[in-house]
């Protein structure tokens, strides 16, 4: 059952060790095919260099494991509220990469500082808040992705396809799995360039709102011009 799904899901999950966003098993991607509405995802603590095409996991929009002999990711049910809230896109990230991750740490969202962040992310990277003590103990990984949720109706989450998760780490996402871990290694670059930002330059304020509007719109919608047709 989606096999040519699951080799995809299973190149994307090896990217992560590969760009340096995860160490052990600190992370997970997964693709859905909206036209089955199933969705492939890693296995639950397995170790990068043991996975296998074979040993994604096959998921429902109820949760249920459909294929597959291995427990799914424990943040499963985080992309699956993502992807019944977000219907245009087609894969989810989760890693605990460190400059994203310590912004979130911080309980701070991104600043766009510059043209690179602005050539893929259109203003901040939101921080949603810590959940509850009570989400947390309930069912903490759906109330995570209801917070992302909830935390997005005041953002395009096509135009803003990250967040930081208080306390916790980021969360990237796109058209498809490899979309997003490309939005994964953007973001953790842009964390990276926003910290030393600020270290060399304490007063620092973000870029103009008319230079962000240039180099988004330059790579995205209808009057896009970057690149080759």
């Amino acid at each position: 059952m989606l096999e040519e799904l699951k080799k995809r899901v299973y190149e994307a999950n090896i990217l992560l060790p590969k760009h340096g966003l995860v160490t052990f098993t600190w992370g997970n991607v997964s693709e859905i095919d909206r036209n089955s509405n199933l969705f492939v995802i890693k296995p639950s603590g397995v170790e990068y260099e043991k996975l296998t095409p074979e040993m994604m996991v096959v998921v429902d929009m109820d949760g249920n494991v459909v294929e597959g002999d291995l427990k799914p990711s424990s943040d499963m049910p985080t992309h699956l509220e993502l992807y019944k809230a977000f219907e245009k896109i087609g894969g989810v990230v989760h890693t605990h990469s460190t400059y994203a991750t310590s912004w979130a740490q911080s309980g701070r969202g991104i600043p766009c500082y510059g043209t690179t962040h602005a050539d893929y992310i259109y203003g901040p990277v939101p921080c949603a808040p810590c959940l509850s003590k009570k989400e947390i103990e309930e069912d903490y990984e759906k109330n995570t992705g209801l917070l992302i949720v909830k935390e997005f109706k005041n953002y395009d989450y096509e135009a803003v396809p990250a967040v930081l998760c208080k306390n916790h780490g980021p969360f990237t996402w796109g058209k498809d799995a490899l979309e997003a871990v490309h939005n994964a290694v953007v973001l953790e670059e842009v964390a990276k360039m926003a910290l030393f930002t600020e270290q060399i330059n304490k007063n620092v304020l973000p870029a103009p709102q008319f230079l962000q509007d240039k180099h988004y719109h330059r790579k995205h919608g209808e009057n896009a011009y970057y690149g080759q047709d």
